[in-house]
C-alpha cells in the first residue's frame, strides 16, 4: 500500500512555486542640505530712564501769586492764575488744583448759604416788604406867542418772592396848549408772575388805558400766558412774553365792544456802564380788525444816590384811530427819576 501511495505522489505533476517579482528600484533622492539662517544679533535693551526726584511743592513766588488770587475772591482770577501755575510749575499741578478746588468749595458754600437766607427772608416777608422801583417826574412850560404846560409822571414797582413776582406800572401824560388839551394819556397795569425756574414763568395781566386822542376813553385788558428770560445776568436782562387777552374798549365815536387779542411783549434792561443804562419796553396786540402797539426806550444816567436823569422816546400806534388823527403818536422827554 505504501509503495502505491509513493508512486502516485511521484507521478503527479509538480507546479513551480510562485515567486513575487522584485519591486523596481527607487529613484535616487536628491538631498538638498537645509542650512538654518543665523538669528539676528539681539539689540541691547534700553536702560530704564530714571528721572531725578522732582519736588511736588509750588515755588514760593508762584504760591504767593496763587494765594493773592484766592484772597481777591474772584473766581475768574483764581481760574486764570491756576492755569498759569500749571504751565509754570507742572510738577506741582496737583497742589495748585487742590488749592483751587478748596476755594471753589468755599465759594459754593457761601452761595448756598446766601440762597438759603434769601429764601427764608422772602418767605417771612409781608406783601408790602421787598419792593423795588422808581418814580419819574417831568414837566414843561412855555409862554409868549404859544402858551403850553405839560406834566408827566410815572411809577414802577417790582417785588420778588420765592415763587411769585409782582409788577405794577402806572403813568400819566397831560399837556395843554393855549388852554386846549392836546395830550391826555393814562396807563396802569398789574402783572403777577409764577416762576417755574430762573427763566421760565407764567404771567397774568390786568391793564387800564385812556387816550381819547387815539379814539378811546377807556380800555380794559385781561390776559395771561408764558414768559421766558432769554438773557439774565448782572449786565443784561431780556424777557419775552406771549399769550391771549380779552379787551373791552369804550370808543369815543362808537359803542364799546369786547374783542379777543393775541399779545406779545419784550422787555430789555442793559447796564452799559456803572452809571449808564438802557431800557426798552414794547408790546403789540393783534385783534380782530384792529392792531395797536407801543414802545418806549430810555437812556438813564446816574447822578448821585438814588437820583438819575432819563431821556426817553415813546411811540404809540393805533390802527383804528379816528378819522383825521394820525395813527402814530410820538413823545420825547427828559425827566428826573428817583429809585427806591
Amino acid at each position: 500500500m505504501l509503495p502505491l501511495l509513493s508512486f502516485a505522489l511521484l507521478a503527479a505533476p509538480v507546479e513551480p512555486p510562485l515567486i513575487a517579482p522584485a519591486p523596481p528600484p527607487a529613484p535616487p533622492m536628491l538631498l538638498t542640505p537645509i542650512i538654518a539662517a543665523a538669528p539676528p544679533p539681539a539689540k541691547p535693551l534700553p536702560l530704564p530712564l530714571i528721572a531725578p526726584p522732582a519736588p511736588t511743592e509750588l515755588p514760593p513766588a508762584v504760591r504767593a501769586l496763587l494765594d493773592a488770587a484766592i484772597a481777591s475772591d474772584d473766581p475768574q482770577t483764581v481760574a486764570a492764575i491756576t492755569k498759569l501755575t500749571r504751565k509754570t510749575a507742572p510738577w506741582a499741578s496737583a497742589q495748585a488744583d487742590t488749592l483751587k478746588d478748596g476755594y471753589n468749595a468755599v465759594v459754593a458754600e457761601k452761595k448756598a448759604t446766601a440762597e438759603r437766607e434769601r429764601i427764608a427772608r422772602l418767605s417771612n416777608a409781608s406783601f408790602f416788604d421787598n419792593w423795588k422801583g422808581e418814580v419819574e417826574l417831568g414837566g414843561s412850560r412855555s409862554t409868549g406867542n404859544t402858551r403850553s404846560l405839560g406834566l408827566y409822571g410815572s411809577a414802577k414797582g417790582e417785588r420778588e418772592g420765592v415763587r411769585v413776582r409782582h409788577r405794577f406800572n402806572a403813568r400819566a401824560d397831560i399837556q395843554k396848549t393855549s388852554g386846549v388839551t392836546t395830550t391826555e394819556r393814562v396807563l396802569a397795569s398789574y402783572q403777577p408772575n409764577l416762576k417755574f425756574d430762573d427763566r421760565l414763568y407764567a404771567y397774568g395781566l390786568g391793564q387800564y388805558e385812556h387816550d381819547r386822542f387815539l379814539g378811546y376813553d377807556n380800555r380794559y385788558t385781561l390776559g395771561g400766558g408764558f414768559g421766558y428770560s432769554l438773557v439774565s445776568n448782572d449786565r443784561m436782562k431780556l424777557d419775552f412774553e406771549g399769550g391771549p387777552a380779552a379787551r373791552y374798549t369804550d370808543f369815543t365815536t362808537e359803542p364799546g365792544k369786547m374783542t379777543l387779542a393775541g399779545r406779545a411783549s419784550m422787555a430789555l434792561r442793559w447796564k452799559i456802564a456803572p452809571t449808564v443804562s438802557l431800557t426798552q419796553d414794547a408790546a403789540i396786540y393783534v385783534e380782530a380788525g384792529s392792531t395797536n402797539a407801543s414802545s418806549s426806550i430810555a437812556l438813564d444816567t446816574k447822578l448821585f444816590g438814588p437820583l438819575k436823569t432819563r431821556l426817553s422816546y415813546n411811540i404809540q400806534y393805533e390802527r383804528d384811530a379816528p378819522v383825521g388823527r394820525d395813527p402814530v403818536d410820538t413823545l420825547s422827554r427828559a425827566t428826573l427819576v428817583y429809585s427806591f
